[in-house]
């Protein structure tokens, strides 16, 4: 097959040379990350149903979940839960094969009640969380077009890709993952709901972190606040492993201490006290939000794994982009790639795969160019490779 694969040269500084970069990166507890590790849990489920029952993935979509922020009074030595939190699950699915019923509404709420128990240990689901299934019926069209033997994609997006990653998003996004992993058995008083700030400006980074605490491990104002140092002084050393460049850390600054205002939760997640979440609305599939590099707006998680190119695509395009950068030699400084589909058209067959490349100086780029071509090739030729690792969550969209 001969793809249109577009590799062109650009003539720009990389972004980890401008003066200013952002980069944000919402934790595995803010209610948007929330919505989006519930929306690929409940696709992974139905997926599982569907390959045991029938052979292969039937056609859903489950990237519709709301979360609806409840009500609670934390406090110092333990609060309650007023209100709980509502979660709505919506979305398509396939509900019946040749007259019989699936039970995909109790297999989508039994996915989301594993997913928020084996990742949220502060959080009651009795108490402190109602779940809705209102996942519907799929389209008729789309039904029809989908078909796992077939792998056409079934909508015209595009995804999204880049490498490498600058000193400033290798450190927000190791930041949140080592307050979120390791700290927690140091400092089991921060919760899950972490949010990590990156500004960069030269060569100083600034990192403004909003880390919810759990109220029962916290006794008073006191033990607070000297709590939130230590948390900023192990990120400061965590940030010396990563990173040669100076690192000013920020902790939960809207704190007014005379006020009495600190960041106290009940669970550790911030969806008890009226925070709202939505799948897509978060980090793009590598982890991060970054303003100064290309995104796509396409929420991926809980898109089908098998023909959906909003998630396959923007998965490929950061595959390719990292495949091109390592086997740059230390020729190339910056990757951007661009997919884009048709729907209806062979998923390894995008309508254009644009790769652009940022060289070093005084590199014969033309050198590259057949192993550009080699590289996206081969990924868009393999790509139904990543539908298993989809469902065997070895790949995560957030």
């Amino acid at each position: 097959m001969e793809r249109n694969i577009s590799i062109e040269e650009l003539k720009q500084i990389p972004t980890s040379a401008k003066e200013v970069e952002l980069v944000e990166r919402k934790g595995i507890g803010h209610p948007d990350s929330v919505s989006d590790g519930i929306a690929e849990a409940v696709s992974r489920a139905l997926s599982k149903y569907y390959i045991k029952e029938f052979g292969r993935i039937l056609h859903h979509n489950t990237d519709q979940i709301e979360i609806v922020g409840g009500q609670s009074a934390p406090k110092f030595g333990g609060g309650t839960v007023l209100e709980p939190c509502y979660i709505l699950l919506s979305g398509r699915a396939t509900t019946s094969v040749n007259g019989e019923r699936i039970p995909f509404k109790a297999i989508s709420v039994k996915a989301t009640k594993e997913y928020l128990t084996d990742n949220f240990k502060h959080l009651d689901l009795d108490s402190s969380v109602m779940i809705d299934s209102r996942i519907g019926h799929g389209s008729v069209d789309l039904r029809g077009l989908y078909d796992t033997r077939k792998l056409k994609a079934n909508d015209t997006s595009f995804g999204v890709g880049f490498a490498p990653f600058s000193d400033t998003e290798n450190l927000v996004l190791s930041t949140e993952k080592y307050i979120n992993g390791p700290l927690k058995k140091t400092i089991p008083a921060v919760g899950h709901d972490i949010k990590v700030m990156g500004f960069r400006q030269k060569d100083i980074i600034n990192l403004t972190i909003a880390a919810a605490f759990v109220d029962k491990y916290v006794a008073d104002q006191k033990e607070y606040f000297s709590i939130k140092e230590e948390l900023k002084n192990k990120v400061q050393d965590n940030a010396s492993k990563v990173t040669g460049k100076k690192v000013n850390v920020y902790i939960n600054t809207g704190d007014m201490k005379e006020e009495n205002i600190e960041y106290l939760t009940v669970t550790g997640l911030s969806m008890e006290n009226g925070d709202d979440g939505s799948v897509g609305r978060g980090n793009r599939v590598n982890g991060l939000i970054t303003p100064f590099k290309a995104m796509s707006m396409e929420a991926a998680a809980g898109k089908n794994p098998v023909t959906h190119v909003g998630k396959l695509y923007n998965v490929l395009a950061n595959l390719i982009a990292n495949d091109v950068h390592r086997e740059g030699g230390g020729d190339i400084e910056e990757v951007f790639v661009r997919i884009v589909s048709q729907i209806g058209r062979d998923i390894s067959d995008p309508h254009v795969a644009s790769v652009q490349v940022i060289y070093k100086d005084n590199v014969a780029t033309s050198r590259h160019r057949s192993n550009i071509q080699r590289i996206a090739d081969e990924r868009l030729e393999h790509i139904s490779d990543l539908t298993q690792q989809f469902v065997d969550g070895k790949i995560s969209v957030f």
